[in-house]
Protein backbone atom coordinates (compact mmCIF):
# COMPACT_ATOMS: atom_id res chain seq x y z
CA UNK A 1 0.00 0.00 0.00
CA UNK A 2 1.35 3.57 -0.84
CA UNK A 3 0.98 6.57 1.47
CA UNK A 4 1.11 9.89 1.59
CA UNK A 5 2.37 12.70 4.16
CA UNK A 6 -0.07 15.04 5.67
CA UNK A 7 1.52 17.70 3.08
CA UNK A 8 0.99 15.67 -0.07
CA UNK A 9 -2.80 15.02 1.04
CA UNK A 10 -3.43 18.78 1.61
CA UNK A 11 -2.30 19.29 -1.70
CA UNK A 12 -4.13 16.57 -3.36
CA UNK A 13 -7.17 16.94 -1.26
CA UNK A 14 -6.76 21.12 -1.57
CA UNK A 15 -6.72 22.27 2.05
CA UNK A 16 -4.14 22.90 4.44
CA UNK A 17 -1.40 20.31 6.42
CA UNK A 18 -2.51 21.66 9.18
CA UNK A 19 -6.72 20.63 8.26
CA UNK A 20 -5.71 17.40 7.41
CA UNK A 21 -3.33 16.66 10.83
CA UNK A 22 -6.82 17.21 12.22
CA UNK A 23 -8.67 14.98 10.17
CA UNK A 24 -5.95 12.64 11.53
CA UNK A 25 -6.46 13.78 15.20
CA UNK A 26 -9.85 13.05 15.10
CA UNK A 27 -9.44 9.53 13.39
CA UNK A 28 -11.47 11.09 10.68
CA UNK A 29 -9.15 9.46 7.64
CA UNK A 30 -9.78 5.82 7.14
CA UNK A 31 -6.50 3.68 7.19
CA UNK A 32 -4.20 6.75 8.72
CA UNK A 33 -1.26 6.25 10.94
CA UNK A 34 1.19 8.03 12.91
CA UNK A 35 4.77 6.74 12.85
CA UNK A 36 6.95 8.20 15.36
CA UNK A 37 5.67 12.38 14.85
CA UNK A 38 4.97 11.54 10.88
CA UNK A 39 1.26 10.71 9.75
CA UNK A 40 0.48 8.51 7.32
CA UNK A 41 -2.44 8.59 4.99
CA UNK A 42 -3.24 5.80 2.27
CA UNK A 43 -3.57 7.31 -1.38
CA UNK A 44 -7.07 5.95 -1.32
CA UNK A 45 -8.39 7.83 1.37
CA UNK A 46 -10.78 9.71 0.82
CA UNK A 47 -11.27 13.26 2.19
CA UNK A 48 -13.66 13.56 5.28
CA UNK A 49 -16.28 16.36 4.55
CA UNK A 50 -15.87 19.62 6.44
CA UNK A 51 -18.27 19.81 9.42
CA UNK A 52 -17.77 23.54 9.23
CA UNK A 53 -19.73 24.02 6.20
CA UNK A 54 -23.83 23.34 6.13
CA UNK A 55 -25.24 22.13 3.36
CA UNK A 56 -27.97 24.12 1.25
CA UNK A 57 -30.05 21.41 1.43
CA UNK A 58 -32.04 23.02 4.21
CA UNK A 59 -32.25 26.56 3.34
CA UNK A 60 -35.68 27.70 1.37
CA UNK A 61 -35.38 28.56 -2.11
CA UNK A 62 -35.70 32.60 -2.58
CA UNK A 63 -37.75 33.87 -5.35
Amino acid sequence: MEYLTVKEAGVKWGISARRVTYYCVDGRIDGAEKKGNLWLIPDNAIKPADMRRKTNSNREAID
